[in-house]
């Protein structure tokens, strides 16, 4: 048995890296995967083709996640063509980092807009139908950085910091309703992106972890199909750290 079974999972950011990572998790459990993205047509499209040869119906939106009317069209879109949503993971995001001193207040309010209020955007978007279904299971993607704080960061901490507070908000509004909303902090995952990064800079990162490695899409998508399954159904309002020790 597929522990996502007949589930149906809105997966936002998932042409590359982690959101890429938990959309192909998600079909190998079974899953039947709504995912979006912003510019990446042809990545969609691949994307697409390989989760659909896993046996679920999958189906990419290209759809700013930032946009509150853009979220709204989407929940109703994905619910006409997959009839439910059971699983929301809020994985959009984006980085503008610099020093406070030098951050401009364009630089701030992109991210906080991007990876804060698409939160607030999606989230809002699904509760109706999950309130309906009286299920939904919603993973909101922070990262160590809003536990911790980091230099050069302030708009990114800050907007993942204010995941967190949000998720435990929704826990504690929609738990009577049996919708649990929980966080996922990752650390230092490799990805395209970190794959442009100085190698020595790279390896001084993984000396720092207690695990002696950076973490992987997929580690991040296992820990999600946890939370999106019944197996979690007494979890809710909690901020697991998948960093391999970074944060202990």
């Amino acid at each position: 048995m597929k522990l996502l079974e007949g589930k149906t999972a809105i997966i936002t950011g998932a042409t590359r890296g982690i959101g890429k990572g938990i959309a192909k998790v998600f079909a190998e459990q079974g899953a039947n995967v709504a995912f979006t993205y912003s510019s990446s047509v042809k990545a969609a499209q691949e994307l697409e083709k390989e989760l659909n040869a896993l046996g679920v119906k999958a189906k990419g939106y290209q759809s700013n996640a930032a946009n509150f009317d853009d979220a709204q069209k989407l929940a109703e879109d994905v619910l006409k063509e997959f009839g439910s949503i059971d699983i929301l993971v809020n994985n959009a995001g984006i980085t503008k980092d610099n020093l406070l001193m030098r951050i401009s207040e364009e630089d701030f309010d992109k991210v906080i807009e991007v990876n804060l209020k698409s939160v607030f955007n999606l989230t809002k978007a699904v509760i109706r139908p999950m309130m309906k279904q009286r299920k939904g299971s919603i993973i909101n993607m922070s990262s160590v950085v809003g536990l911790k704080g980091n230099a050069g960061q302030t708009n990114y901490a800050a907007s993942k910091a204010g995941i967190i507070g949000f998720s435990k908000s929704v826990a504690l509004e929609l738990g009577s309703r049996n919708i649990r909303s929980n966080v996922i902090a990752p650390g230092f995952i490799e990805t395209e992106m970190t794959a442009k990064l100085d190698q020595d800079t790279v390896e001084g990162w993984r000396k720092a972890i207690p695990l002696r490695r950076g973490g992987t899409p997929e580690d991040i998508a296992n820990a999600c199909v946890f939370l999106a399954s019944d197996m979690s159904a007494y979890i809710t309002g909690q901020t697991l750290n998948v960093d391999g020790g970074m944060l202990t």
